[in-house]
């Protein structure tokens, strides 16, 4: 690694000294990435998570449960900062999580990230082919998602229109010939991933542990009845459970032992 010569006067990023060779399967791969933080994840598996800005409620819940689990396996959760679907991923990942931006890093885009885009930067990885200064323009979006593709052994649509920017990156994924994969959706809810399904370019996941164990892997924890699951006996606001216990929830669910639905916990025994 070494330090880019801007950043005498400015403090945001350094340079990679070797694109990872994942991007080489791109016909055009970056010529140079910048990047704050823990490099290291570079080296771990790596699954990339796309989707909707317009994401619902029921979306976000998959996407949480999924990355959670992912992040249990030790697999890093790659995404582009985005409202809706990335940010969700993000939040879940962390710290295992390479946010992907479309603008030099001394720019937080979009703001309502803000808080969760400097916790990227403070405790996972975040990287961009963009120096300071450089402002998110349209096309950028499409050149960023490129990356999100290209560094990640699968790539997951969560939730997408037929005509969108996160179906660009299905359609890259298979040109390259990436996994695909989508999450289950109601007919005319997710139109561009169901289409994916139909046309047999992605396969759905049913279990997120059993998907998050073909890239790491998942540890089994004996949990008995104890604090988290009295307090959650008669059901409580997922953002109370949260607060109280972090993200050790989403584990309980994936065990079986609570149940999440419309945004509350519940014990399941």
């Amino acid at each position: 690694l070494k330090r880019c010569r801007s950043c005498l006067s400015k403090r945001y990023f350094m340079k990679l000294e070797i694109i990872p060779e994942a991007l080489n399967r791109l016909k055009n791969p970056p010529k140079e990435l910048n990047f704050i933080g823990d490099t290291s994840l570079l080296s771990m598996p790596k699954v990339a998570v796309v989707g909707s800005r317009k994401a619902s409620v029921y979306t976000k819940e998959c996407v949480t449960a999924l990355c959670a689990a992912l992040k249990s396996a030790n697999v890093c959760v790659v995404s582009g900062g985005a409202i809706g679907v990335d940010i969700t991923a993000h939040k879940a990942a962390m710290p295992r999580t390479i946010g992907v931006f479309a603008n030099g890093l001394d720019i937080i885009y979009p703001a309502q990230n803000k808080a969760a885009i400097r916790e990227i930067y403070e405790k996972g990885l975040a990287l961009s082919e963009y120096d300071d200064g450089e402002p998110p323009i349209a096309y950028r979006f499409l050149e960023r998602n490129r990356i999100v593709v290209g560094l990640a052994q699968a790539l997951v649509v969560a939730q997408a229109d037929l005509r969108s920017g996160s179906m660009q990156s299905a359609r890259l994924a298979n040109e390259l010939k990436i996994p695909l994969f989508v999450l289950p959706q109601r007919i005319n809810e997710s139109s561009g991933t169901n289409a994916l399904l139909a046309n047999k370019k992605a396969e759905l996941i049913d279990d997120y542990v059993k998907f998050a164990s073909l890239f790491g892997e998942v540890k089994v924890q004996e949990k008995t009845s104890d604090e988290i699951l009295k307090f959650c006996k008669n059901g409580v606001s997922l953002d109370e459970a949260l607060a109280k216990f972090g993200e050790i929830i989403y584990e309980y669910e994936l065990d079986g032992l609570v149940e999440i639905s419309n945004l509350r916990v519940k014990s399941a025994l």
